[in-house]
């Protein structure tokens, strides 16, 4: 079954970020993910407001798992540790 990897994040620092997001991409595609929501617009009906929301589609749940303990990926993720809040979860669809 598809999985998506929703992300909701405050960034605090837009440069290091930045290098987040440009590693980030490719490590994601290279599992199989597909962007289909990345920092459009959207309303807050509950929880923690977070202003930049992403949603990547992905094969499976194991695939958005493997994704993100990838090395690719964790190098990315080591330029958003201290740039930014976040929440990430990953859910299996039901198509």
């Amino acid at each position: 079954m598809p999985a998506l990897w929703i992300a909701h994040v405050t960034v605090s620092d837009e440069e290091a970020y930045g290098k987040y997001a440009k590693l980030a991409g490719p490590a994601i595609a290279k599992h199989g993910g597909a962007f289909i929501a990345r920092g459009g617009r959207y309303v807050q009906l509950e929880g923690k407001d977070r202003p930049r929301n992403v949603v990547a589609k992905f094969p499976s749940v194991e695939a958005a798992e493997a994704c993100y303990h990838s090395p690719e990926y964790q190098e990315a993720l080591s330029h958003a540790r201290g740039a930014s809040e976040r929440e990430l979860l990953i859910v299996e669809t039901s198509e």
